[in-house]
């Protein structure tokens, strides 16, 4: 799967992502898109994107999107290595045009 992530998400998640190929926004180039530039541009060469903008659902029309979202809870890399698993789990969940927002509970 070729994954996308965001700029909230931390790189190291990459290493927790065998079997997939991963890309960040600043590796692209796309440090500065908003939200709607991100995905128009995302849409045509990733299956997925991985963010932290927990506000993205509600920003964006994202019916009809071929593009999967999957949407951590936290920034906190510390946190986010400590579920590496939750989100593993969940990336290989992921069908085109999905969206899931993970919580990690306590």
């Amino acid at each position: 799967m070729r994954i996308l992530f965001d700029q909230g998400t931390p790189a190291p998640l990459r290493y927790e992502l065998p079997g997939h190929h991963v890309t960040t926004a600043h590796e692209m180039g796309w440090a500065q898109l908003n939200n709607g530039e991100l995905l128009l541009q995302a849409e045509s060469r990733f299956d997925l994107l991985i963010t932290t903008d927990q506000d993205l659902r509600h920003q964006q029309n994202l019916s009809g999107r071929r593009l999967a979202i999957l949407v951590l809870p936290t920034t906190a890399w510390p946190l986010i290595s400590q579920r590496a698993n939750e989100v593993a789990v969940a990336v290989h969940s992921m069908k085109p045009g999905a969206f899931r927002q993970l919580q990690f509970a306590d």
